[in-house]
């Protein structure tokens, strides 16, 4: 099939994909946080927003979408900006409200399956270094002369998802079990509410720091 890479070109990809999902990041933070407030459903959830978001950014990379954003300035800092003041106001909600990580059922009842994978969603596609990494990382495994390129850029987008979903599902199942130690536990649940918001407030600096270059 024209689509798929060599044999050697595809180990080489799946193992980068590996160690770049098992590297912490604002995705991840978020599907742990979602299991541990609302449990294993809602952070699987959330990740499928998230994959969701990968398969458009394999679609933009694909058919060059990605490059112009890149190639713009104005482009590149509204969703710089944008995905930076998300991540704010979900370090600050979890701060003022909890909102994040502490377990109730009226927490359960605002936010929906649905606004958990949106916001899974917005996450992913708000986040520039995503578009930087699917810009520099998949055209290394495609040659640009090759007639099937797209569909190699492709290819390779749904096969990071099928390579890293099985090693974040067990993540947020553990978080979700761990979430029931944590309803016994109000002090644990506060601190990691602030724990968290630290953490997302640190990828918002850091993906106001992020240049085009």
């Amino acid at each position: 099939m024209t689509f798929i890479p060599e044999a050697h070109i595809l180990l080489a990809y799946l193992l980068g994909v590996v160690v770049i999902t098992l590297t912490p990041g604002p995705d991840m933070t978020f599907f742990v946080g979602r299991s541990i407030a609302q449990g294993a459903i809602a952070g699987l959830v959330a990740m499928s927003g998230a994959v969701t978001g990968i398969i458009v950014h394999s679609l933009f990379v694909a058919f060059g979408l990605s490059a112009l954003v890149l190639a713009s300035p104005l482009l590149f800092t509204i969703v710089k900006i944008a995905g930076a003041l998300y991540l704010g106001w979900l370090a600050i909600d979890a701060i003022r409200n909890g909102s994040t990580f502490r377990i109730s059922e009226r927490q359960q009842r605002q936010r929906s399956l649905f606004a958990n994978w949106l916001q899974g969603l917005a996450i992913n596609l708000l986040n520039p270094k995503i578009i930087l990494f699917f810009m520099t990382f998949l055209p290394q495994f495609v040659d640009a002369s090759d007639p099937h390129a797209p569909g190699k850029l492709f290819f390779l987008g749904v096969f990071f998802v099928v390579v890293a979903a099985p090693l974040m599902v067990p993540l947020i199942l553990a978080a979700g079990k761990f979430a029931e130690w944590m309803k016994n536990n109000p002090k644990v649940t506060r601190i990691t509410d602030y724990l968290f918001a630290t953490v997302f407030g640190g990828f918002a600096v850091s993906i106001l720091l992020t240049q085009r270059g």
